[in-house]
């Protein structure tokens, strides 16, 4: 099985006080492809961070961030910006649905900037939101939708344009149980599905009995790394 992110003794620390505070402290970390993999630990553990960096968002203080041969540490904000466009999708705690657009418009927003055609972006979007169990909400705005539905709507957006991985912050924090085990049923499906490889960072521990790999952090080191 292929690695599609090699982490290579990274740190992130922050001495903007005159307390140095390593939020990541020497993590190494190989995820492979088709991975559902959730990264837990107790608030202020680092794992958001971690996902932050992998993810391009954040640039670490040292060490190597490696995805298809490519080390993200050392791009510029701009290369980043593309990298991600092409490689990553995300699926944020707060939805970040653009309030003006559909549910449909939504998914398709980053294969329009793509630049994929309108009739194949639509025909993907459209896909998708059938497989999330929204295929009678398609033109429904985010206002009109749940927060599990809303949620639904980032989780096939995040897919859209056939992202090497997705990841997936506290994805949810905000819902109830009934939308949770709904949300996290169909993620494992579309990842089996689409063959998208799957890093979650969560403390919920509904993530973590749902996923196959489970990778525990605190105080920015890694404490234990289980595959089930």
């Amino acid at each position: 099985m292929e690695s599609v992110i090699k982490v290579k003794d990274l740190y992130k620390i922050y001495d903007e006080t005159s307390v140095e505070v390593r939020a990541i402290n020497g993590v190494d970390i190989e995820i492979n492809e088709g991975e559902f993999t959730a990264v837990v630990g107790p608030s202020g553990s680092g794992k958001t961070t971690l996902l932050n960096m992998i993810g391009g968002l954040d640039k670490p203080t040292s060490g190597n961030i490696m995805i298809g041969g490519q080390n993200l540490a050392l791009m510029s904000s701009s290369k980043l910006i593309d990298f991600r466009m092409h490689n990553i999708g995300f699926i944020f705690q707060a939805y970040n649905l653009i309030p003006v657009l559909t549910a449909i418009e939504n998914v398709e927003f980053v294969m329009h900037l793509q630049g994929i055609s309108y009739r194949e972006r639509r025909a993907r979007a459209k896909e998708l939101l059938e497989a999330v169990g929204l295929g009678d909400r398609l033109n429904s705005r985010p206002a009109k939708l749940s927060g599990g539905q809303q949620q639904r709507v980032a989780v096939a957006r995040a897919l859209a344009s056939r992202p090497r991985f997705i990841l997936a912050d506290e994805p949810t924090a905000n819902l109830d149980s009934k939308s949770t085990e709904n949300l996290l049923d169909i993620m494992y499906q579309l990842n089996i599905k689409e063959k998208a490889t799957f890093i979650f960072s969560s403390h919920d521990q509904r993530v973590v009995n749902k996923a196959r790999r489970v990778i525990n952090v605190e105080d920015g080191k890694i404490m234990s790394d289980i595959t089930k």
